[in-house]
C-alpha cells in the first residue's frame, strides 16, 4: 500500500500497519474523519477517535441480510504544520496526524462525545 503525504495528513507507520492488517484504504480512513457517525474522546489523552459502520449502516441492516455488523475507527490528532507551504489561514492546526484505524467487530459502546467547537475547527482542516 503506498500512502501519498499531501498538505492535509499525515500517516503513522503504526497506521499504515494497521490499514493493511484490517485491509483499509486511506480513502476509507479520510471517509471516517470526515464524515464519520461518531467522534468520541480518545483513551490517549489530546486525540480523537471516530467511527463509521463497515458496510451496512445498522447492525438490523446487517442481521437481515444475513451478514455480521462491524466499525471501522481511527484515532487522530490535529497538529500544526511544519511545511509552510500548506499553512491553513486562521486555524490553530492545520493537519490530522493519523495515528492508527482497525475494524471492530460488532457494536462498541459510547464514551465521551468532542465538543462542537473542536470539530468545526477540524472541519476547517479538511
Amino acid at each position: 500500500m503506498e500512502i501519498k503525504i499531501n498538505d492535509k495528513y499525515q500517516w503513522t507507520k503504526h497506521s499504515i500497519y494497521k490499514m493493511r492488517h484490517y485491509g483499509l484504504s486511506e480513502q476509507r480512513i479520510k471517509r471516517v474523519i470526515r464524515y464519520p457517525s461518531r467522534t468520541e474522546e480518545a483513551i490517549i489523552p489530546g486525540m480523537i477517535a471516530a467511527m463509521k459502520p463497515a458496510g451496512l449502516a445498522t447492525e438490523a441492516l446487517a442481521k437481515a441480510a444475513g451478514k455480521k455488523y462491524s466499525e471501522i475507527w481511527t484515532i487522530y490528532k490535529p497538529v500544526k504544520s511544519t511545511n509552510t507551504k500548506y499553512k491553513i489561514q486562521n486555524t490553530k492546526y492545520n493537519q490530522i496526524k493519523i495515528i492508527t484505524a482497525w475494524r471492530y467487530p460488532g457494536k462498541s459502546l459510547t464514551r465521551n462525545p468532542i465538543p462542537k467547537e473542536i470539530l468545526e475547527e477540524i472541519k476547517n482542516i479538511i
